[in-house]
């Protein structure tokens, strides 16, 4: 593996590691303000110790968090650093705006949430539940605004005499479509792994007899919270897939493993089996129109194919090697309009130009082979992303019919009577983070072989270091992280089970008597 090779593999690593604490983060701190503001509401102290137990885990998970986000940012210094120079101006504003506005606001809130129990009265209290929660979402705003302009580079233009990247219009990159559509579809699945982890957890409880007050109380909030966040995880993915339709339609053809563009409206494949050695998919089971619906809010658009879009990608790179000679001439003769004018009219596929890099360092004598490996270059891992979509999404549905039967059930007072469904909440306690992980796979694997959409290939981004030191800091982090995964994991097994340990609560009868 070479260093391009070896950075994008210590950046995956270490991104999933980090993501695995942060949807548990996200929807626990709004599970804890919702538990909370009943209490102050009712006056009934069962609700402060449920508030108490489950701020207990919120905070384990939200430490582990902390820890393992930030060498991820030390990374575009360390291993990307020319990514870092050539788009710093633009990328930095969204990390510093989250390090200011959310995480000072997460730290401050999270002392008085943890401390001041006895020091603020209800009311007060709730306030700071509520801050802790709305900082925690802003966090998660601001990095994908950031995530976001790397995948819709809005807002911003090259400049040829700084040779980098600098914003143009703040508020375009702001209110990028892609990354609202992000932040939304990624805190709500992040609110349904909450929900996931509270209904397991209190179906645990119930399934032994343990705290079933408290249990079923966290249960039904749970249920209710879940359903309408995995209800908005699928009208809000369509909303991203709707954005990748605009934008990045090669990640959308490979998702759909879509060799040749379909007449309108395209049909989207359930279930295929895609080979790379005949571009074709085989045993394609079709929803008629779906595809069509979702990337263009038409029936009549087609959606266009993996090799009508290395066609695309051939065109652009050929138009990108006239602004890339453009800029040469320009570094020796910086006044010359005409060189400028040529420039400033090819500009926006200059990125497809140095595709080529890759291939050889004299880009201006590229051949046509050259040209046609370069604009190959363009399509992702197409089996990856086909069954890491379906596999997502299959998982999606699955909440949404779990949720649906927990609401049901909590509406008629019976979710302590079917053990069957107090097993199924409990097996699906990991699922939520599968689920996640394969998420930002799509996102992210998706859009190979560029770090900035269209802009940056992600082979020019990396730093010019030894590729030993990157493999050493590689199974470093590895190790460390697999630590602390460990420790995450007996923390919350060791309160869990020991349980709301102050809460005066009868209780349940033994699971034996629970109907099968």
């Amino acid at each position: 593996m070479d260093i391009v090779e070896l950075s994008r593999l210590q950046f995956a690593a270490t991104a999933l590691y980090h993501f695995i604490f942060v949807p548990l983060t996200l929807g626990l701190s709004v599970l804890l303000g919702i538990m909370e503001t009943v209490y102050v509401m009712t006056g009934r102290p069962i609700w402060r110790e449920m508030v108490k137990f489950w701020g207990a885990l919120f905070g384990i998970n939200f430490a582990m968090g902390v820890a393992t986000g930030i060498t991820m940012e030390f990374q575009f210094g360390t291993n990307w650093a020319y990514y870092s120079q050539y788009v710093g101006d633009v990328f930095g504003v969204p990390l510093a705006m989250e390090g200011l506005m959310a995480f000072f606001l997460e730290a401050t809130f999270v002392g008085l949430f943890f401390f001041a129990w006895e020091r603020l009265t209800k009311v007060q209290h709730l306030i700071a539940t509520w801050a802790l929660a709305i900082g925690t979402n802003l966090s998660a705003l601001w990095i994908l605004i950031a995530n976001g302009w790397m995948q819709y580079p809005v807002g911003a233009r090259f400049n040829a005499d700084t040779m980098r990247m600098e914003v143009s219009d703040f508020m375009a990159v702001l209110f990028n479509p892609v990354a609202q559509a992000k932040f939304v579809h990624t805190v709500s699945a992040g609110y349904v792994t909450g929900s996931v982890f509270v209904m397991a957890i209190s179906a645990w409880y119930l399934l032994r007899g343990r705290h079933a007050e408290i249990a079923k109380r966290s249960m039904t909030v749970a249920a209710s919270f879940g359903l309408a966040s995995a209800l908005s995880v699928v009208v809000l993915g369509d909303e991203s897939g709707y954005t990748a339709g605009v934008n990045q339609k090669m990640k959308i053809a490979a998702i759909e493993a879509m060799w040749n563009t379909e007449p309108a409206p395209a049909s989207f494949t359930v279930f295929g089996l895609p080979d790379l050695a005949t571009h074709t998919t085989r045993y394609e089971i079709k929803v008629p129109w779906m595809l069509g619906l979702i990337a263009t809010r038409s029936v009549d658009k087609p959606v266009p194919g993996i090799a009508q879009l290395v066609g695309l990608a051939h065109d652009r790179i050929r138009d990108g090697l006239i602004a890339y000679r453009a800029l040469e001439a320009v570094k020796t003769r910086p006044r010359d309009a005409a060189l400028r004018a040529t420039l400033d009219a090819h500009v926006g596929n200059l990125g497809y130009a140095l595709l080529l890099k890759r291939i050889r360092p004299d880009i201006e004598n590229a051949t046509e082979g050259d040209i046609r490996t370069a604009a190959a270059s363009t399509i992702p891992n197409v089996p990856v992303l086909f069954w890491s979509f379906r596999v997502m999404v299959g998982i999606g549905f699955w909440f949404i019919a779990l949720f649906a039967l927990a609401f049901w059930l909590s509406a008629k007072r019976q979710l302590d009577r079917y053990r069957w469904f107090l097993k199924a909440a409990l097996f699906t306690l990991p699922l939520p983070w599968f689920a996640a992980e394969l998420g930002w796979i799509v996102a992210e694997y998706g859009r190979q072989p560029w770090v900035i959409e269209g802009v940056l290939p992600t082979a020019l981004g990396v730093s010019n270091t030894d590729p030993g030191n990157v493999l050493f800091s590689l199974i470093g982090f590895v190790v460390f992280y697999s630590a602390l995964l460990v420790a995450d994991v007996y923390l919350l097994t060791k309160y869990i089970r020991l349980g709301p340990q102050t809460a005066v609560v009868p209780a349940s009868r033994p699971a034996e008597a629970v109907t099968e």
